[in-house]
């Protein structure tokens, strides 16, 4: 079958979808936990029956954290409850103190804020000047200017508490809750007079592990290899359909395209696919595999994590001049737009390789609305995916795959990069996080 009989294949193919629909159904994929597992087996199935060769489950240690009961008062100026979920690697604990609300969260803002013994409550989106905060920025500056806890409020409607990890793959050292929009505004409203909650979390860590599961389609003996991955668990609160379900389907719908191609010749090198858990707490499965692997032989990465959602695709080229040139190419080709966002970020899947220099794209997609939207809360759910979306970005990813393997790709130059995170000021966010590299440590 050649490349255009596949493509069209791809778009009346309904087993992506299916797997979509079949991930979704399964309860709790957070990472380590028994949904987890059984969202892998269902990832080796469809990329065996993609024609995927040597597909294997590879296990990994793994701190697994499961989220108890939490209570979430305010005690003065009135007595008031309010829902609340444990954010991952929240420890257990019983808080109480005056509520400062920091905004967005940013290092000035908490600097100006008296959070000594406090309770921090920040909101979830980022300022409008366009610098991504993270969570974990914002926790980890919060807790060293003395907050002994963290609320972290949605900006989406809904009475949706939001999630997401305080630290990767250990306790953290406070407390942290996640309150929806509606609570958020109330708690802002007794912060400003100058009101007092008590919160109290149970959670719990045990040691365990995680997988992730890889095979090769293309010629086995290829000097060098483009690797696809897609993370598939999922925070417990929600379905995890956005984030990332719709992500795995693709590169399971992008294995069928490549599988269906008439011989191994048809690709000008070999193609990894790989599914990763322990993404949301860590970006585990991203380590464990970029270990496993000679990076040497990696030519480049493509990450699909948030491709699949919204019908507008963009490509973040990560200071990849080359990688750009094959994206602009290939939506020149097909007439189809596709948004590119050259700064690089250390937040998906995509960063274990570039951190060593392996050129990496990730497919994510714009829905125009700032923020994460639906995901990392219960709305996450498999009826906000459209199937005809999963398809085309998947024939896009496929075209997108096959012109990388035959382009030359450069490494990224590593002072480029470092300098690249410093001025959108990630440095601080990553070493809030614990994150940042020792050997960027400037004098």
């Amino acid at each position: 079958m050649d490349e255009d009989a596949a493509l069209g294949a791809t778009w009346r193919d309904d087993e992506p979808y299916r797997f979509l629909r079949d991930l979704c159904e399964l309860d709790d994929r957070m990472a380590g936990h028994d949904g987890e597992a059984r969202a892998a087996g269902l990832v080796a199935d469809a990329f065996h029956d993609a024609g995927v060769r040597n597909v294997e489950r590879e296990s990994f240690p793994l701190t697994v954290w499961t989220r108890g009961q939490t209570t979430l008062r305010v005690t003065d100026p009135v007595e008031r409850a309010f829902e609340g979920v444990a954010l991952p690697y929240s420890p257990s604990g019983s808080v109480a103190g005056p509520l400062v609300d920091v905004g967005h969260g940013t290092h000035e803002e908490i600097e100006r804020a008296d959070l000594d013994g406090a309770i921090a409550l920040a909101r979830t989106d980022s300022p409008d000047d366009g610098r991504f905060v993270h969570r974990m920025e914002t926790f980890g500056h919060a807790v060293d200017a003395g907050a002994e806890a963290f609320l972290f409020r949605n900006h989406v409607d809904g009475q949706l508490p939001p999630t997401g990890s305080l630290r990767f793959d250990e306790p953290a050292s406070a407390p942290g809750v996640g309150v929806s929009k509606e609570s958020g505004a109330w708690l802002a409203e007794y912060a400003d007079r100058d009101g007092r909650v008590a919160l109290d979390v149970d959670a719990s860590t045990t040691d365990g592990d995680s997988e992730y599961v890889h095979g090769v389609l293309g010629p086995a003996n290829a000097d060098r290899e483009v690797v696809v991955l897609a993370h598939f668990d999922a925070h417990d609160v929600g379905e995890g359909a956005l984030d990332n379900g719709c992500g795995i389907a693709v590169v399971v719908a992008l294995a069928s395209a490549l599988g269906r191609l008439d011989d191994a010749d048809a690709l000008d090198a070999r193609v990894r696919v790989a599914g990763l858990g322990a993404e949301e707490v860590g970006l585990r499965g991203g380590y464990a595999l970029a270990d496993a692997l000679d990076l040497e032989d990696v030519h480049a990465v493509v990450n699909v994590d948030g491709a699949g959602r919204h019908r507008d695709l963009v490509a973040m080229t990560h200071e990849s001049d080359d990688l750009e040139a094959v994206v602009d190419a290939v939506a020149e080709d097909v007439d189809h737009p596709v948004q590119v966002d050259a700064d690089p970020h250390p937040w998906s899947d995509h960063w274990p390789f570039l951190r060593e220099r392996v050129p990496a794209v990730q497919l994510h997609s714009d829905s125009g609305e700032p923020g994460r939207g639906w995901g990392h809360t219960a709305a996450d759910t498999f009826d906000k995916t459209d199937s005809r979306i999963v398809r085309e970005h998947a024939m896009l990813a496929t075209l997108l795959v096959r012109a990388i393997a035959g382009r030359d790709v450069g490494r990224v130059d590593e002072t480029s990069l470092e300098d690249a995170m410093v001025d959108q000021d990630f440095d601080a966010g990553m070493r809030a996080a614990g994150i940042w590299p020792a050997d960027w440590e400037r004098e």
